[in-house]
């Protein structure tokens, strides 16, 4: 099944590897499902079912012209869960990821749903606002879609350095890294890439935090300097009831691939619990 059609007729590329409990991944901004393919990988082999997807507009999925807000996302999730059979799932979202997962969990009420994740996740609210005074700063968000629509290529290289916590000197990734997440950024749309800012910047998921009526797993990295971790990782886990919340010390925003052995365990260590 490497397609599903969302109920507004969206083609959304689904990943679905192994057999067991099941446990679906969604992707950060601007990458694909495989983006988690290390994560993918050992759960699969450790005995799980792992049901990974390119977000609509992303990778291998349609590009249809509407429906990048959160309503409609987390329908696609609902989508892919129904058409997977997935019952009893664990849902992880890293970057903006989690906001699927928070929509989902308000919206269609966790249904079908154990676990949660939020791995370097948007959730609650990333915008500077007066009552949000360590999120980002708006003047930093259109800079975001300005230099998309300057010069797609070049903003997104630049992006990934400060993603993965490339510095002048060291970098924990390699060029072959970076290179390989600018592919899979450029495989979205340009309309999707730009929406998708302002889905992730803007959306108030504070209120929605009491939804998530299930264990709730929370790791953020310390240095992430995409997505700050006080107005959100740690924001997360003090208003959601069941979280557990890992901080990373000193990791920057591309945990998956930076920290990718500790993700692992760390995950595998929540499933089993």
């Amino acid at each position: 099944m490497p397609y599903i059609k969302t109920k507004d007729s969206a083609d959304i590329y689904v990943k679905d590897w192994g057999s067991g409990r099941p446990v679906v991944l969604l992707h950060g901004w601007p990458l694909t499902a495989d983006s988690w393919d290390d994560q993918a990988y050992a759960l699969a082999n450790a005995g799980y079912r792992v049901i990974a997807y390119d977000r609509r507009g992303f990778g291998r999925s349609g590009q249809p012209w509407a429906g990048y807000e959160y309503d409609t996302l987390s329908d696609d999730l609902a989508d892919v869960l129904e058409a997977t059979g997935a019952r009893d799932a664990t849902i992880v979202g890293f970057s903006m990821g989690g906001g699927e997962v928070a929509r989902y969990m308000s919206r269609h009420g966790g249904r079908g749903v154990v676990k949660a994740g939020l791995i370097s996740s948007i959730v609650p609210f990333v915008l500077q606002t007066d009552d949000n005074r360590d999120g980002v700063p708006e003047a930093m968000i259109e800079s975001i879609k300005d230099g998309i629509r300057k010069d797609r290529p070049n903003y997104l290289a630049s992006f990934l350095q400060s993603f993965y916590g490339v510095g002048w000197i060291t970098s924990p990734v390699s060029q072959e890294v970076l290179d390989w997440s600018l592919m899979m950024a450029m495989q979205a749309g340009l309309k999707p890439t730009l929406a998708c800012v302002d889905a992730f910047a803007r959306t108030d998921f504070r209120a929605e935090l009491a939804a998530f009526t299930v264990p709730t797993l929370v790791i953020h990295g310390t240095a992430d300097k995409t997505v700050p971790i006080d107005p959100t990782g740690r924001a997360a886990a003090a208003g959601i009831a069941q979280a557990e919340l890992i901080e990373y010390d000193g990791s920057p925003h591309g945990l998956l691939v930076t920290d990718k052995d500790r993700v692992t365990k760390d995950l595998l260590d929540f499933l089993a619990r």
